[in-house]
Parts: C-alpha cells; sequence; structure tokens
C-alpha cells in the first residue's frame, strides 16, 4: 500500500493529539505513514522528506508542531505538494504554535487548523483527496452526515431533560 497521506509529528510527545488524524484516516480508508521529525533537532532529514514525497506517491502532508512551529513551513518550503499544519498546544496554550505556522511568508502557504485540531487537518485532507476519488467523497459525505445525526440525537436527548422553566 501507497501512503497518499503523511503525518508528521516534532516529536513522539505529540502522538496523543496527532493520532486522531491517523485514527480518522484509517476509518476512512485512506493509506498514510507517520513519521517524528524535527525542524530543529533533524533539518536534513526533513528537507529530504519533503523533496522525496511527491514522487513517493504522497498528495497531501499534516504536520503538527508545538512551541516555535517551524516544521510545517520548513516542509511546505521544500514541496510543491499541500502541507496542513496543526499548531500543538504547547506553552502560551498554543498560540505560540498557531502564530508560527500561520505567519508564512508570500509563495510558501501552510493550511492550518486550530490547535490540536488534527481531525480537521485530516478532513482537509480527506476533502483534497475526494476531488478526484469519488468513492472516497462518498465515504466522507456519509461521515458528515453522521456528525449531523448526532447533533440531532443530542437535541432529542436534551428535549427529555426537564427544568421547572426550560421552554422547550
Amino acid at each position: 500500500m501507497t501512503p497518499l497521506v503523511s503525518i508528521i509529528m516534532g516529536s513522539t510527545s505529540d502522538l496523543p493529539v496527532m493520532e486522531k488524524a491517523a485514527q480518522l484516516l484509517d476509518k476512512m480508508e485512506v493509506p498514510f505513514e507517520m513519521n517524528a521529525l524535527s525542524a530543529h533537532r533533524t533539518p536534513a532529514e526533513v528537507e529530504t522528506f519533503a523533496r522525496e514525497a511527491k514522487g513517493r506517491g504522497l498528495r497531501v502532508i499534516i504536520a503538527g508542531a508545538g512551541m516555535a512551529a517551524a516544521l510545517p513551513g520548513v516542509i511546505a518550503a521544500a514541496t510543491t505538494l499541500p502541507v496542513i499544519g496543526v499548531p500543538i498546544k504547547g506553552m502560551l496554550d498554543g498560540l505560540d504554535a498557531m502564530l508560527s505556522i500561520i505567519q508564512m511568508p508570500p509563495g510558501i502557504p501552510v493550511a492550518t487548523v486550530g490547535v490540536n485540531g488534527a481531525m480537521n487537518a485530516a478532513i482537509l485532507a480527506l476533502e483534497m483527496l475526494a476531488l478526484s476519488d469519488d468513492a472516497l467523497a462518498q465515504r466522507l459525505a456519509d461521515y458528515k452526515e453522521g456528525l449531523k445525526e448526532k447533533i440531532v440525537k443530542a437535541n432529542a436527548d436534551l428535549s427529555n431533560v426537564k427544568y421547572s422553566y426550560k421552554t422547550n
């Protein structure tokens, strides 16, 4: 199986956040890989990974990083593949990581999701892949319909919660 998505994290301490992307990609039957690479501790390996990613069949890269959060931008600078950055909460409640990822110079875009938003990064990657994969597009549509059903059920459950002054 050739991976279509690469999930990269600055260190394995980011796994509790990034595994949400892996779980969704797995559920949606999309081949992916996961690796730890550090923009600061393994810069040569990051550059090699980014330069070779497209040739290995990858279509989208999800890169999570905290604090200085250089990883998504360094990857984006060395590839033409779309890179989705996931700022990981660390210091400053993840604001430092988020600002590092969204403040890219012209010509080096990184799509950025919310702090610890690995699941949304996976959904965005799936939406990109679904543009050329009708079966995946249907699985994604079914998944999103399931999200709607959760809210419908939640409202039904809330209708059974009784208070003296609750009007619905």
